[in-house]
């Protein structure tokens, strides 16, 4: 193991400023949650016990792929399990856990989050809630692995929430419309039955978004512009 501060140096900067983020929307609390990074075979992911809304860099610490600490002096997230799990079946970029409010109180009640709006299609649609068990353990990680199977983002019954993408922004953005979307659905829960979208109406989303960019600005086309 070394202690190099220059080991990921850019990658666990921008794994504090993500929790300091994450911290300030609310999502995360004291040291509950982690997050981190990939960059090839080394991963930067947060220290055990460290409070997450303050977190500096060097409460960081780099592991390679079956764990074993090769930079930092602290240890990793007691869920250090559960992101390689991420990363060794599903390839992802980033991992983002949070007990985030609104998003834990659903995870208590709901065995799912029905595609309520059509955003829920950006992390697959109907986010599965992966049944409880103590953090930290094996049978944890293999209920979270399961449930995310075709989904960026899945709820963790009785603890929080789990997002996946292919870079750390991408992964912030997924925790943070998982928790808005978790809030839409309480909102709309205590006013009678949520609406669902149904296979159909998902599926001419999907294509109504790949035919027009969706989610991506575009310049104005030359006949349509006017004057200037």
């Amino acid at each position: 193991m070394t202690d190099s501060s220059s080991a990921l140096g850019e990658e666990r900067a921008a794994v504090a400023a993500v929790c300091r983020r994450l911290g300030a929307e609310g999502l995360l609390i004291g040291t509950a949650g982690n997050v981190s990074v990939r960059a090839g075979e080394r991963v930067a992911i947060t220290a055990t016990g460290a409070a997450l809304a303050g977190l500096t860099p060097d409460q960081v610490t780099v592991v390679d792929l079956d764990g074993k600490v090769v930079a930092g002096t602290l240890r990793p997230t007691s869920e250090l399990d559960l992101h390689l799990g991420v990363y060794h079946r599903y390839g992802a970029g980033a991992v983002v856990h949070t007990h985030a409010p609104m998003a834990t109180a659903l995870s208590c009640v709901l065995d799912e989050l029905p595609c309520v709006h059509y955003q829920l299609l950006t992390l697959g649609g109907t986010v599965r809630v992966a049944p409880y068990a103590t953090f930290g353990t094996p049978e944890l990680a293999e209920s979270v692995l399961a449930a995310l199977e075709g989904r960026s983002a899945a709820l963790m019954a009785n603890h929080g929430s789990l997002t996946h993408a292919p870079t750390l922004d991408k992964a912030v953005e997924h925790a943070l419309l998982l928790e808005w979307a978790c809030g839409v659905y309480q909102r709309a829960a205590a006013l009678g039955p949520p609406r669902v979208l149904d296979e159909q109406q998902q599926l001419a989303v999907i294509e109504a978004a790949l035919a027009r960019n969706y989610g991506t600005t575009q310049p104005v086309p030359p006949e349509q512009e006017g004057p200037r």
